[in-house]
Order: C-alpha cells, then sequence, then structure tokens
C-alpha cells in the first residue's frame, strides 16, 4: 500500500494550494447548474455574457465583486471497496516471493489485478479566486467588464496494470502506480452587452479571453522498483520535473432574458489552446524508469501527453419568479472534453434555489447533476447563503464503495465555502 498511499498524500499535499480543474464548476455553480443566477456570483463565470446580469442598476450600483474565495476542494476514487488493502496486499505478494511461494503468490496477485483493473485511482482537486475577484464594472451605456483570477489544479494517481510473469524464484512485473498533475494559473477578461431588447425581454452577448498558465507532471512508481524513495520520484515530478506553458482561451456565449425565464449557450474555448505536457522518466537507472520504458513500448503509457483544452458547448435555462427569489435552473453539456489529467467530462445539471430579501433568512439552494462520460459519477448538491453573502456548498456522490471495515463510503465529495457581495 506504501505506493499508492504516497502517491496520493504527495499528490494532496502539492494540489491542495493549487486548486481546481476548469471541468468542475467553481463555488455554487457546482449547485447551481450553469444557468446564470443573479443571485450567486460564481455564476458570472461559466457563460461570458452572465457579467451584465450580475449588477443592480437599478439601485445605483455599478460594481459588484468577490471578497474571499470561493476556496473548494474535492476528493474522487475508483469503483474499488477496500483498495488500500488490496494495493497492500499485491505489494506484499511480489516484494515477498521465492521459490517457495511463487506460484500460489502469483494466482492471489492475478485475481487482485483482475478486480481492481484500471479503475483503482485516488483524484484529488482544490481551487481558490484570488481575493476580490471576479471584479465587475457596468457602464451607463449598457456594457459590462469582467476580470477574473484564479489558482486551478488537480491530481491524480491510478494503477497501470499488467502481466505478472513468475520467474520460478520471484515474480516480476511493469504494474506501476503512475501520478499526474496540473496547474492553472488563470486571469480572465471579459465584457458583455444588451445587444437587441424588445417587450417580451432582452438578448445579451459576451466574450471573454482566459490567460492560462499551466503546469503539468507525471512520475510512475513500479511495484518492482525496492527503491524507498518512491515518495521523493513523485514529488521531483510534479515539482522539479514540471513542464510549463502558456495559452490563451476564448469564449463565447449568449443569454436572452425575460421576465420569468431566460435560455443561454456558451461556446468555451472556440481557438482549442493547445498546452505543453510532461514527458516520463524513462532514462533514468532505476526499476521504475525501467518500467516506464517497457511500458511505452507496450502503448499501455504514452511518452509524453500534451493537453488540448477543447471546444464544448454548453445549454442553460431557468424559469424563475419575477425578483428572482425563486429559480429552477438547468445545464447540459452538449459535447465531452478531457481534463488535463485525461478525465472526461460532460456535466448535465439541474437545481432549484430560493434566495429571499432578508438578510437573516439563508439562501437555500439543492440541485443534482451527472458526468455523462468517463466516470458518468452523479452528485446530490446542496448549499446555503448566509447574510446574503456567505456561501457554502457541498456535494456527495451517490455512488460507494466499501472501506476495510465494510462501511459503504462515497465515491467522490466536493465542498466549497466563499464571501462575495450581494445583488
Amino acid at each position: 500500500m506504501k505506493k499508492i498511499v504516497l502517491a496520493s498524500g504527495c499528490l494532496f499535499s502539492s494540489t491542495i494550494f493549487a486548486a481546481m480543474p476548469v471541468n468542475h464548476p467553481v463555488g455554487s455553480s457546482f449547485t447551481l447548474s450553469s444557468a446564470p443566477n443573479i443571485r450567486a456570483l460564481s455564476t458570472a463565470l461559466g457563460n461570458p455574457a452572465a457579467p451584465f446580469l450580475m449588477v443592480n442598476q437599478e439601485d445605483n450600483d455599478s460594481f459588484r465583486f468577490g471578497i474571499l474565495g470561493p476556496l473548494s476542494v474535492g476528493v474522487e476514487m475508483g469503483d474499488v471497496s477496500d483498495l488500500d488493502d488490496r494495493a497492500e496486499e499485491l505489494e506484499d505478494l511480489i516484494d515477498n516471493s521465492n521459490a517457495g511461494n511463487a506460484a500460489a503468490n502469483k494466482v492471489r496477485a492475478d485475481k487482485i489485478l483482475s478486480e481492481i483493473g484500471e479503475t483503482a485511482y485516488v483524484k484529488t482537486s482544490a481551487s481558490l479566486q484570488v481575493p476580490f475577484m471576479p471584479l465587475i464594472y457596468k457602464t451607463k451605456k449598457n456594457g459590462a467588464f469582467i476580470i477574473d483570477a484564479s489558482i486551478l489544479g488537480v491530481a491524480r494517481a491510478n494503477v497501470i496494470s499488467d502481466e505478472i510473469t513468475n520467474t520460478g524464484t520471484e515474480l516480476t512485473t511493469d504494474t506501476s502506480f503512475q501520478a499526474k498533475t496540473a496547474t492553472d494559473l488563470q486571469i480572465g477578461l471579459g465584457y458583455s452587452q444588451a445587444m437587441w431588447k424588445n417587450d417580451h425581454g432582452m438578448l445579451i452577448g459576451g466574450v471573454k479571453a482566459s490567460l492560462h498558465d499551466i503546469s503539468m507532471g507525471r512520475a510512475l512508481v513500479s511495484l518492482n522498483d525496492k527503491n524507498d524513495n518512491a515518495d521523493d520520484a513523485i514529488s521531483d515530478a510534479i515539482s522539479d520535473d514540471a513542464v510549463s506553458s502558456t495559452g490563451v482561451g476564448i469564449d463565447l456565449g449568449a443569454v436572452w432574458v425575460s421576465n420569468n425565464y431566460q435560455v443561454g449557450i456558451t461556446f468555451a474555448n472556440i481557438n482549442e489552446p493547445e498546452f505543453d505536457g510532461a514527458p516520463i522518466n524513462q532514462s533514468c537507472a532505476t526499476e521504475s524508469c525501467a518500467a516506464a520504458g517497457r511500458l511505452v513500448n507496450k502503448g499501455k503509457l504514452t511518452a509524453t501527453e500534451d493537453y488540448v483544452m477543447e471546444m464544448q458547448t454548453t445549454i442553460d435555462a431557468a424559469v424563475s419568479t419575477k425578483g428572482k427569489q425563486v429559480t429552477l435552473g438547468l445545464s447540459y453539456d452538449t459535447n465531452e472534453v478531457k481534463d488535463a489529467v485525461g478525465d472526461e467530462y460532460q456535466w448535465a445539471a439541474a437545481s432549484l434555489s430560493y434566495y429571499g430579501d432578508s438578510h437573516y433568512l439563508p439562501g437555500i439552494r439543492v440541485g443534482y447533476r451527472q458526468n455523462m462520460v468517463g466516470t458518468e459519477l452523479s452528485y446530490g448538491t446542496f448549499g446555503l447563503t448566509f447574510l446574503k453573502r456567505l456561501n457554502v456548498d457541498l456535494g456527495v456522490a451517490l455512488e460507494t464503495v466499501e472501506d476495510e471495515d465494510g462501511d459503504e463510503l462515497p465515491r467522490s465529495a466536493y465542498l466549497s465555502i466563499g464571501y462575495d457581495t450581494a445583488f
């Protein structure tokens, strides 16, 4: 177990101050879907047309901004119950095999690998908005500017399984634990304005450009590697050996807003910026590097993994009361995209929220979201807003795994806390 524990531990410690992937909505948006909601500032970060709605000029306001956060953290694990014990047993079987028990150990080791397969992974994430971001300024001529800055990232440790061979005296295998990280320092600048209006509603359009500085690292530790410095190899790969590159993503969006409903569409990363990936080390004088080379030759591992921010289209809709106190929101990504560590995302989400005008009655929201591809995890989500400014949101996966005691645990959980100005 030590290698997968070291991998996930190193990943978490180096990412917790880094952040969360763009493929996960930030803050209250995780509960509220991608539909812009004037009561929740974090929804201004989705559709580029949304910032126009976030400032109430009828109250002589021209600005709206975040204060602290949201700070968001999340964890996700593969569909493998009792993973720690299985990983520990697998390592012990390989490390402690000899001529007397190699055959029996191989049978048991093969069974464990067949059970965990490629589904054994641990993923951690975190995100943090720069204080006072986003900042929205609405002009007197029906235009709204937004500037946003955040620190984003994700980390993943997984198993790459390979055949176990009995040499007669020991077991050998290239089965390994792989660690990946990606961090994103992002600064965005956008503009939105009313493009056309009539008695029934108003069409708002928006554009946003985001500068990304993305750093990606990878490491691999073989089960056959007797090196006690596995944790050093992992931490080096996600710090000293990481590869950084920059690019600009362009988003376009539009929202039609009427008294009691709205519909919108977002085209994210229409130019599909590309970022350099980190190569896997195959040249160092360790068993792990040798195993990496063999896995590359077998096609089970890529020598390098560049990252393309693929274009994704999202449609959203909402119905609400006139003052937007009660809102039913829906959103759906029409195509899947991969994040920087290779996981696929295509969200479908629905939510119901209540935001009163009293400072003393909390706002409340509940929702459901599902990833339609990849892990296909579904979440029940819940959030509260205190004093119209303090937002706390929690998402829990509806799928479970069992721990070593037989107790069921959710495969994923997400928590966000933020404080911002009210509408």
